[in-house]
């Protein structure tokens, strides 16, 4: 029996060695279930013996710093991302969470300075530069926009810079990008919480349009783009002049994608604009307009026009469904 416990011990010994590489990985999914479930304390305790077996395992510490996070520990939350920070391999991700933990903190000068640091270290990262943007606002520094704006140029498919550049418009007198951005971003993330917000911002932005006394005077300081938006918009003025309703702002939008097709589509592609133009060569431009606008303006005709237009309706929401919305690089306008 002497002679084999040398072996059994070998064979423990591996074993233990083959389980400890085998249980890095297996206690971080674990911890991700524990945090899906938002049992962030045990995602902590977890998650703690997963980074002593792989302390150079960034994706562990994210979920770590994340975790004690989201406990309000803001102390251990730091100290895990903080050394993350410095190493090659850290991503966007990394900084985004330091600085939702500064803010917490209460740190803003600390925060802005890290920000930035990240977006020298990812100058395309949209995500990035729309943090920067909420900071700057949230203490006044009207200057945000300038990051949502460049988060929407490096950054095209990232919806929250339009959510937040679409606001920002909204309260300014240019409201093209303020229709614009909104639609784009209810295009990107239709199911969003922000929808209603976005879709009255929508309704309103539209009439506060037409109420200008001349679009057309109004585009001589504006660059091509815009200039050749508010033309083409000027030229369905006789059919704002009846009132914006849903009906007519689906009349006023289709002549518009007409008259942009026919004059000013090949020098500014926009994919906005191609995607209303599918939707209006197949039969389904009513329902989206309907649901832009007609969800908010009057919810119960809303209700009544998609059981009376059952098939139109479901082909809508399977095209909505059934596909992700991007800008492509390259047809930034602003």
């Amino acid at each position: 029996m002497k002679r084999f416990l040398p072996l059994l011990c070998c064979f423990f010994s591996s074993l233990l060695a083959t389980a400890q590489t085998q249980s890095a990985a297996e206690l971080h999914e674990t911890a991700k279930s524990f945090i899906r479930q938002a049992d962030y304390a045990n995602a902590i305790l977890v998650l703690n013996r997963a980074v002593l077996l792989e302390p150079q395992n960034i994706g562990m510490a994210k979920d770590l710093a994340l975790s004690y996070y989201y406990q309000k520990d803001l102390t251990h939350a730091l100290e895990v991302i903080k050394p993350v920070l410095d190493r090659d391999e850290a991503d966007d991700q990394c900084f985004q969470i330091a600085g939702n933990i500064y803010k917490q903190l209460e740190q803003f000068k600390e925060c802005e300075k890290l920000y930035k640091k990240g977006i020298k270290k990812f100058p395309d990262s949209g995500p990035l530069y729309n943090e920067l943007g909420e900071l700057q606002w949230a203490q006044k520094d009207f200057s945000a926009i300038k990051q949502w704006e460049q988060g929407i140029e490096a950054d095209p498919s990232y919806s929250k810079n339009y959510y937040n550049a679409a606001r920002y418009y909204f309260l300014s007198p240019d409201k093209i990008w303020s229709l614009l951005y909104g639609e784009i971003f209810l295009n990107m993330e239709p199911l969003s919480n922000k929808a209603p917000e976005v879709k009255q911002l929508l309704l309103d932005g539209y009439k506060k349009l037409f109420t200008e006394a001349n679009l057309e005077n109004n585009s001589k300081d504006k660059n091509g783009f815009a200039k050749a938006y508010l033309q083409s918009m000027s030229r369905q003025g006789q059919v704002a002049a009846t009132g914006l309703t849903t009906e007519t702002l689906t009349m006023l939008r289709t002549r518009f994608i007409l008259d942009w097709f026919n004059t000013t589509a090949a020098k500014y592609p926009f994919r906005l604009f191609e995607q209303q133009q599918q939707l209006l060569k197949e039969g389904m431009f009513d329902a989206y307009n309907q649901w832009l606008f007609g969800s908010v303006q009057n919810l119960p005709a809303y209700q009544n026009w998609t059981n009376m237009h059952n098939e139109e309706q479901t082909a809508f929401t399977n095209f909505q469904r059934g596909r992700i919305f991007k800008i492509p690089a390259g047809q930034y306008y602003h």
